[in-house]
């Protein structure tokens, strides 16, 4: 049987899955631990059980990064130097012409 490490502590099944997905698209393999228990709070706010982000061991460092990035939070706003759109700042390229901040036309 693999073995499996915790490495972030999530408030909720939300944020939890948020996660899990970052990190499957950097191609590491999560398993969530205590997700199964939420069903059973009733009526009890979302974030009254937290849920464990277990990966295995080789992976450590890779998904260390993307979480700290994570952590950073979300950067302010940006203005696309080659279309002029504004965009989010969680978006690494522009969503309407794909060009990366501080790159001009």
């Amino acid at each position: 049987m693999s073995e499996w490490i915790p490495v972030y502590q999530a408030a909720n099944s939300l944020e939890a899955h948020t996660l899990k997905g970052a990190l499957e698209v950097a191609g590491i393999e999560v398993c969530l631990q205590g997700e199964a228990l939420a069903g059973a709070l009733g009526e009890l706010p979302m974030n009254a059980v937290e849920v464990t982000l277990l990966i295995h061991p080789r992976d450590l460092e890779r998904s260390r990064l993307i979480l700290e990035k994570y952590r950073r939070g979300v950067r302010d706003s940006w203005r696309c130097g080659h279309c002029g759109e504004c965009n989010a700042g969680s978006f690494e390229t522009c969503w309407r012409c794909g060009h990366e901040p501080g790159t001009g036309a």
